[in-house]
């Protein structure tokens, strides 16, 4: 055998690297987390609460590494389990005898419910989906006895507000100076980024980039993006206008990125890489006056908001119907968890892969959950000792929510371990009970994965061919009025869609996804010169005569688009004869009339 091992040896031991040899940051999410847990359930037990296992999934479920994320998460969840449970007691007092009606309005409710959750962005869609799971877990937990909905939309909400303090505790002991770290992780990243990219195009050469090069940075300027909403939380007041900075720095990366590929001159792009040090100054020395605003516009997914919508309806009445037919005992039980992992699942990028390691991690907790009922639980005398007993795997299964490629068998595994437990006051799970919650658990889970993959299934290469379609027809459509949004804010939009094409495209060849990278590049490449032209148009200092030649470039681009570049080449060639002429005017031109002719298909 060869010095250092087999590679199958390898390849296990560092697999089990994020067990074994946690990093401290690692360890300390899965500890801090744990014993926010372990509080919550604690306090639910000592209150005398009748389901005290709820409070600990809710710790589980808005429980980040980052604070941010978290005080994002909470709030979000604050407000969607409110709503939730407002419309959860609507529903039953609207049909409290009418289970088909009471089904079918419940199902059109959780698909809208995640339909508008995968339209919207950030945390915002997580509090759409509580909204959502929260209506089905209130209005199922009354149907035995719906006199008691308001009772069970109570309990609900307390179970809830308990686990997202206990968790906003835990976090303030474990984070301190968190306003000022920040502050400075937020400056290193834009900085560093910055750099990066000054480096890559500036003294490299812009002439050379390379598309997967270009693919690169773009994920890392999505990603930062994403992140600001988070930091601005943990800066706190102290923030003012740090986020609307940070914005337009990624926003005018991405200029400096495209730029670069349609050919600007280094004087531009110089200029460019100016205005971004400026705005990375503004965040670093906050001024008192500072009134600069820059939002952007998130691109939005209809198709993709139908289909999940109609998914989830779909999956809700099939659960209702299998309830139906087979008049199971543990029916309401199947039907909420069936509502509650749509909502945990439905705007993952690929649903189905999620559902998949989903799956797993709910046997795993299966497995855990009945040595502890059968084995453990009847050997504990008080709750103390089973809160610290639970400690072991909740820690394990922290340092697995850390580790990449188990974050989806750690996001059921943790959540659930508690309630498949069921820890109470009033004793615990005999062996029926157990079985039959458990049964109802792992039936959702299956059911889900099922449907994800059956109705309306992800397909990677429709979706391109798709998404790709709509930046045609808005590409085109940049000539027919001026655009709305300016050129960082359209680069922005359209960067946030292609990376997370790119994220969802992992079974599409290769060489095929860099084809549709480079026309999504493309597309960007010449709605920036559209959007440049429409500015000099629309622009009193342009003189009369220019502006009317450049009306009609844009007329016939609403037309034609990218497929008929004539007129463009035309206007270029009587324009570079016209001293008046700026050499932005003369660039965005040169750029439109050397483009590659896209050819219609037949």
């Amino acid at each position: 055998m060869e010095k250092g091992g087999s590679p199958q040896a390898i390849n296990r031991k560092i697999e089990l690297t994020w067990l074994l040899t946690p990093s401290l940051a690692n360890l300390g999410f899965a500890v801090r987390t744990s014993v926010a847990a372990i509080l919550s359930l604690f306090i639910a037990i000592w209150l005398q609460l009748g389901s005290p296992q709820w409070a600990p999934l809710t710790v589980w479920v808005v429980a980040t590494a980052s604070r941010g994320e978290s005080l994002s998460k909470a709030r979000w969840r604050l407000i969607g389990t409110g709503i939730g449970c407002f419309m959860g007691v609507g529903l039953m007092a609207c049909f409290p005898q009418q289970s088909g009606l009471f089904f079918i309005s419940l199902a059109f409710w959780i698909g809208l419910c995640c339909g508008s959750a995968t339209f919207f962005n950030g945390y915002r869609r997580y509090g759409l989906l509580v909204v959502g799971f929260t209506s089905a877990i209130v209005a199922t937990g009354a149907i035995e006895n719906p006199d008691n909905v308001f009772d069970v939309a109570i309990s609900r909400g307390t179970y809830i507000v308990l686990g997202n303090v206990c968790e906003a505790v835990m976090a303030a002991l474990f984070l301190n100076n968190i306003s000022q770290k920040a502050r400075v992780r937020l400056l290193e990243k834009l900085s560093g980024l910055t750099n990066d990219i000054e480096t890559y195009i500036l003294t490299e050469g812009f002439y050379k980039t390379d598309l997967e090069d270009e693919t690169r940075f773009l994920q890392k300027v999505v990603a930062s993006d994403t992140r600001i909403e988070f930091d601005a939380l943990e800066m706190g007041p102290a923030a003012r206008r740090a986020p609307d900075h940070a914005r337009a720095v990624l926003a005018h990366l991405l200029t400096v990125l495209v730029s670069a590929r349609g050919g600007e001159g280094q004087k531009k792009l110089e200029r460019n890489i100016e205005v971004i040090r400026s705005h990375i100054q503004a965040i670093e020395v906050p001024r008192t006056q500072d009134h600069f605003t820059f939002k952007a516009r998130p691109p939005r997914h209809l198709a993709e908001a139908l289909q999940n919508g109609i998914r989830a309806a779909i999956g809700i009445i099939g659960a209702w119907l299998l309830w139906e037919v087979t008049a199971w005992s543990s029916g309401p039980a199947f039907v909420s968890f069936v509502a509650l992992i749509y909502g945990l699942l439905a705007t993952r990028d690929v649903p189905v892969l999620a559902s998949s390691g989903f799956f797993q991690g709910a046997v795993w907790c299966t497995v855990v959950a009945g040595l502890y009922v059968f084995l453990i639980i009847p050997s504990v005398t008080a709750p103390e000792y089973l809160t610290v007993l639970l400690m072991i795997p909740m820690i394990i299964g922290g340092l697995a929510a850390r580790t990449p490629f188990l974050v989806n068998h750690a996001f059921s595994f943790n959540m659930f371990l508690p309630v498949l437990i069921g820890p109470s006051n009033s004793g615990r799970y005999d062996e029926i009970s157990f079985l039959n919650g458990t049964s109802a658990f792992l039936g959702a889970v299956l059911f889900v994965w099922i449907t994800f993959g059956v109705v309306l299934p992800f397909r990677a290469d429709q979706r391109l061919k798709r998404r790709t379609f709509q930046m045609e027809r808005s590409l085109r459509a940049l000539g027919i009025s001026k655009p709305r949004l300016s050129v960082e804010q359209w680069l922005a939009s359209n960067a946030n869609s292609m990376v997370r094409l790119i994220e969802t495209s992992q079974n599409v060849p290769h060489k095929v996804l860099l084809d549709y990278i480079d026309r999504h590049m493309q597309i960007m490449v010449l709605g920036m010169w559209i959007t440049e032209l429409w500015a000099i148009a629309t622009t009193k200092q342009t003189p009369q005569p220019i502006r009317n030649r450049l009306r009609v470039v844009l007329r016939s681009w609403s037309r034609t688009g990218d497929t008929d570049l004539t007129k463009a080449a035309f206007v270029l060639r009587n324009l570079e004869r016209t001293s008046q002429v700026s050499e932005e005017l003369l660039t965005a031109l040169r750029g439109l009339s050397k483009a590659p002719v896209r050819k219609l298909n037949p």
